[in-house]
């Protein structure tokens, strides 16, 4: 229960704790941040990592004074950072495919969940990767199914680099240029419930697009 109390302040308090770990550890804050990205998109065991809010809260920390980061190095290294878990996630899920489909599950992956985003990835095609990558949970599972999947390494690449590119760069900069008005500073938390919920539209949309075609089947 503490640490999932812990986890819950960190996720509202993002900004906070990035202000604190600057002062803490100056430039070591950016070895910080790439760990906290890579395992996030790496880890298919992590995936309530606070991607979005970190990014926001990384892009508003490097444009105060205070300390001497820099969004050209943040957006740089968290690209290279998420390029880098996508790439495990994809050969982790590479290797266990076929134990998966044999063994119908491991952990809490069924081979369903296979099957059903095969057929996601045939009808939207690679663009689904760029989708999933700003999407909280989905972007870790999507790597590992990918892999586990029929997706060939030359589509998926391809597509994980245009996802990184645009998820990191566009809200390091939101980040950078509003992440310090007052108003925002000032209700950070709600900030951070404005990114997750703008975040799982679309998975909204799509369950409950599902529902619907169920229910008039």
């Amino acid at each position: 229960m503490e640490l999932i109390k812990s986890l819950i302040d960190f996720l509202l308090h993002l900004d906070r704790y990035l202000d604190a770990w600057a002062n803490d550890y100056g430039l070591l804050l950016y070895a910080i941040l790439f760990l906290i990205v890579f395992t996030e998109t790496g880890l298919i065991v992590m995936p309530l990592l606070p991607g979005d809010s970190l990014l926001f809260a990384a892009g508003a920390l490097a444009a105060r004074d205070t300390n001497d980061l820099s969004v050209g190095v943040i957006i740089p290294l968290l690209i290279v950072a998420a390029l880098m878990g996508d790439n495990v996630n994809y050969f982790v899920g590479k290797k266990l495919g076929a134990q998966i489909k044999m063994r119908d599950r491991i952990l809490f992956f069924k081979r369903e969940y296979i099957t059903e985003t095969e057929q996601f990835y045939a009808k939207y095609g690679g663009r689904t990767v760029i989708i999933a990558r700003f999407i909280p949970i989905v972007r870790t599972i999507a790597p590992f199914v990918a892999g586990a999947g029929s997706m060939n390494y030359g589509t998926y690449i391809r597509f994980c680099i245009a996802g990184a590119l645009l998820w990191v760069t566009s809200i390091s900069l939101l980040g950078y240029f509003f992440g310090n008005i007052e108003i925002v500073q000032k209700n950070f938390e709600l900030v951070v419930f404005g990114i997750i919920g703008l975040s799982v539209l679309p998975m909204v949309y799509e369950v409950v697009k599902r529902r619907m075609r169920r229910t008039e089947a």
